[in-house]
């Protein structure tokens, strides 16, 4: 993407390397906020009447994090990668208070019983949308999604899983049974799924095993998922499980059929919850140290 023709237009450019971001000389108010915010320190002034300009490396350096779009107050500068028309702006009136915050996020459930209908795929492909806003480290958006969304295929998946504990209560009993594995396996030998709860979809994030940010990115962008969820009617429940199986059983992963390289860093269950909470229930005191 290229920045706006009018804001190019009115770029003055002065010298070779001012070519990372155009800057509207009639609009810039020289305030100097888009300096300040860059977490590359790549936008800089060389004087209170001068527009900002690149750093020298600023290519090399820059995040690509549309920090200094997003927080222009007269939207005169525009990004190689964005221009401020393609960034909508901020709806003060829609942030909650700090009292609908806080219900918002007590309001979280894990959903473990689901309705039995699927969920169509527009509504999946908005969720995943909106949980890849979430940071990631260096802003590396590294993130990689897999819908298993064929209710069938989750239940094979959660058969594969069933395997794997069943292998652990033969080869470590005692981890298996600090893990309450034989009750999971026996429940499912009745017919009853506590592996995936017998929901229609799961959604797996998944980056390159040695990418250094996964581990924290994937989950961080799964917790985005699940706070999202609720606003397109959908519960979610982290897949624990799942995701140990993931990470340990060849056939398990041989079914996924993730990209060469890759490895699961977390799952998630999807559907459309059956029940509807009413309360939001307590939890403990937090323990704090305070320095």
């Amino acid at each position: 993407m290229k920045a706006g023709p009018r804001l190019l237009r009115n770029f003055k450019q002065e010298n070779d390397i001012i070519e990372h971001f155009a800057v509207d000389e009639k609009t810039c108010t020289r305030c100097g906020i888009c300096g300040e915010a860059c977490p590359a320190r790549i936008v800089v002034f060389r004087d209170r009447k001068s527009v900002p300009v690149p750093l020298d490396g600023a290519e090399e350096l820059c995040l690509v994090c549309g920090h200094c779009v997003a927080i222009c107050p007269s939207g005169a500068l525009a990004h190689r990668s964005m221009s401020p028309a393609q960034c909508p702006p901020m709806q003060k009136d829609w942030l909650p208070s700090p009292e609908q915050a806080e219900h918002f996020l007590r309001s979280r459930r894990s959903i473990r019983v689901y309705q039995e209908r699927s969920v169509d795929r527009d509504t999946l492909a908005k969720l995943i949308e909106i949980a890849a806003y979430a940071p990631t480290g260096h802003n590396s958006q590294t993130v990689n999604w897999l819908i298993i969304s064929a209710p069938e295929e989750v239940q094979k998946m959660a058969g594969l899983v069933v395997d794997w504990m069943r292998r652990l209560i033969q080869e470590l009993p005692q981890l298996a049974r600090e893990m309450h594995l034989e009750r999971i396996v026996t429940a499912w030998d009745q017919g009853v799924d506590r592996i995936c709860r017998s929901a229609p979809h799961v959604i797996v994030a998944h980056a390159a095993k040695d990418d250094r940010f996964a581990p924290n990115s994937c989950p961080i962008a799964l917790s985005y998922l699940e706070l999202a969820a609720p606003s397109l009617g959908l519960g979610t429940c982290w897949a624990g499980y799942f995701t140990a199986a993931a990470g340990n059983w060849p056939p398990l992963q041989e079914a996924l059929g993730l990209p060469e390289g890759h490895k699961c860093f977390g799952a998630v269950m999807a559907g459309y919850p059956k029940y509807r909470y009413q309360r939001l229930p307590m939890r403990r005191t937090p323990s704090v140290t305070w320095r």
